[in-house]
């Protein structure tokens, strides 16, 4: 099992409530769930990774069971680790999923346009 299939119920049981756009794919050993084709969250190992607020991330650094994301290495700010261990509840799970949801909704997209669609600068 290369991500806690458990908690990916979990939060695939929170977000396709309040939001129909949403798409799953297996990336970097574990599950993401794109929504509004934009990466919000993923599952990978016993935790959870958290896209959120860049200006939230040294506030959020602080709480229990979370720390930076350094998948390759290196440190990518606005997005966060969360240990599966600390999200035992569904009010602590869908804290962190409410943080991921709402900068969703006013983050850049980084899916590509076609070709013959980009902007030329």
């Amino acid at each position: 099992m290369a991500y806690n299939e458990k908690l990916a119920d979990r939060v695939r049981e929170i977000i396709v409530l309040t939001h129909k756009r949403v798409e799953e794919k297996k990336m970097f050993g574990g599950l993401c769930f794109m929504v509004n084709d934009k990466m919000c969250v993923g599952v990978e190992k016993e935790r959870l990774m958290i896209r959120l607020d860049p200006a939230r991330y040294e506030a959020v650094l602080e709480m229990e069971g979370c720390r930076p994301m350094d998948f390759t290495g290196r440190i990518m700010k606005g997005y966060v680790f969360v240990d599966a261990a600390v999200l035992n509840t569904k009010k602590k799970l869908g804290y962190w999923l409410q943080l991921a949801l709402e900068y969703n909704a006013i983050a850049r997209s980084s899916k590509k346009a076609p070709a013959g669609e980009r902007r030329k600068v």
